[in-house]
């Protein structure tokens, strides 16, 4: 399931990379204006991207086995995962109008239900006592993120630039790794301590 979870989110880098064009004249800096829109959204995307990447890996580490449950939870999180080039590229191509930003927003929202369903199924699996299950605890910043996209995709039209500050606070909130699940494994020893 790992391996080809990074697969596929490799892929869907790559699409979001590939999708940046290079300035159509110019060598300056100012040849940049143009492609703004595209680069910020590619930045924010990728930011998602890595955190989605960052925080799966977290989780497996403290899984033993899986079910074919887990393994649709995770294929659904991998499809909402897919549509970010589409999400990035239509919102760039806009310059972050409301229904691209919201469409956006869409994504993330559902991308976050994803991973808060795969979350749960592999704590069930695993027990109520079990490391992952301790160390998810309630998962306030799942959940509360989940609920500032939904706040943010409302948001989008009324004030698309506000609703992309709220998606922007939501990468800032998981930016770094889940230190609830980081200090599980480092206890479980899969890694070596931190300095």
């Amino acid at each position: 399931m790992e391996t080809f979870s990074d697969g596929v989110i490799a892929i869907i880098i790559t699409i979001m990379v590939l999708e940046l064009k290079i300035p159509e004249h110019g060598s300056d800096l100012k040849s940049l204006i143009p492609i703004m829109p595209f680069l910020m959204s590619y930045v924010l995307s990728f930011v998602y991207v890595g955190i989605y990447w960052n925080n799966h890996h977290h989780m497996l580490y403290l899984v033993n086995t899986i079910t074919g449950g887990v393994l649709w939870a995770n294929l659904n999180l991998l499809f909402w995962l897919s549509l970010m080039p589409f999400a990035t590229e239509w919102m760039a191509n806009n310059h972050f109008a409301a229904a691209p930003v919201a469409v956006y927003g869409g994504v993330l929202f559902m991308a976050g239900l994803a991973y808060l369903l795969l979350a749960y199924l592999l704590a069930r699996h695993c027990g109520k006592n079990s490391e992952l299950a301790q160390a998810l605890g309630k998962d306030w910043k799942g959940k509360a993120s989940v609920a500032i996209y939904m706040v943010a995709i409302i948001v989008a039209f009324i004030a698309p630039v506000l609703s992309c500050a709220l998606y922007v606070v939501v990468a800032c909130i998981w930016f770094i790794p889940d230190k609830r699940i980081e200090k599980k494994v480092f206890r479980k020893g899969d890694f070596a301590e931190e300095k």
